[in-house]
C-alpha cells in the first residue's frame, strides 16, 4: 500500500496534533465548555467550582454513568460485583495524581494514551460506536466530571 505525500503529511499532522494537545491546548468542541490542557492536566474546574465528592462516589458505582468500578479497583465495599482489574487501581489515586490530572483522564484519556480503552466522558467529536442516548453529547455533564474529580481526589 502506498501513501500519497498528502496522506503521509496528514498522518504526521494528526500525530503531532495529538501530542500537542496533551502538552498545551485550548480545547473547544461545539456544545461543550472549553478547557485548557497543559502538561497532561486540566487544572481549572469545568464549572468554575469544586465538585461534590459524595455525588462523585455515587457516579463511580452508577451503571450507565461513571461506572468506574466496572474496570477499576476502588474502596467501595458495598458494590457486590466488581471486575476492577482492567484499569489501574484507584484506591489511592488522589495521592498519585493532581485534581487536574484526574480531570484530564476523565474528560479525554486519549490525550495521554491514544490506545486506552477508557472512554472519554466529556467529549463528542471523533468517537466511534456511541450509544444512541449519548449521540452528540458527552457521557457526563461538567458538574458530574467535577463531582468525580472531587471524589477521586479524596482517595489518598
Amino acid at each position: 500500500m502506498r501513501l500519497t505525500l498528502a496522506a503521509a503529511a496528514l498522518l504526521l499532522a494528526s500525530a503531532s496534533l495529538s501530542t500537542a494537545l496533551a502538552q498545551t491546548a485550548d480545547v473547544r468542541e461545539p456544545g461543550l465548555l472549553p478547557y485548557m490542557v497543559k502538561d497532561y492536566a486540566i487544572e481549572k474546574s469545568l464549572t468554575g467550582k469544586p465538585g461534590d465528592a459524595a455525588n462523585g462516589r455515587a457516579l463511580a458505582i452508577t451503571s450507565g454513568q461513571g461506572n468506574c468500578v466496572i474496570c477499576h479497583k476502588m474502596p467501595i465495599p458495598e458494590v457486590a460485583f466488581r471486575i476492577g482489574n482492567v484499569g489501574p487501581d484507584l484506591t489511592e489515586v488522589g495521592g498519585r495524581l493532581t485534581p487536574g490530572e484526574i480531570r484530564m483522564r476523565i474528560v479525554n484519556p486519549k490525550l495521554l494514551n491514544e490506545e486506552t480503552i477508557m472512554p472519554a466522558y466529556y467529549r463528542v467529536n471523533g468517537l466511534n460506536r456511541v450509544a444512541t442516548r449519548f449521540a452528540n453529547k458527552p457521557m457526563l455533564t461538567p458538574e458530574q466530571v467535577e463531582d468525580l474529580v472531587a471524589y477521586l481526589s479524596s482517595l489518598k
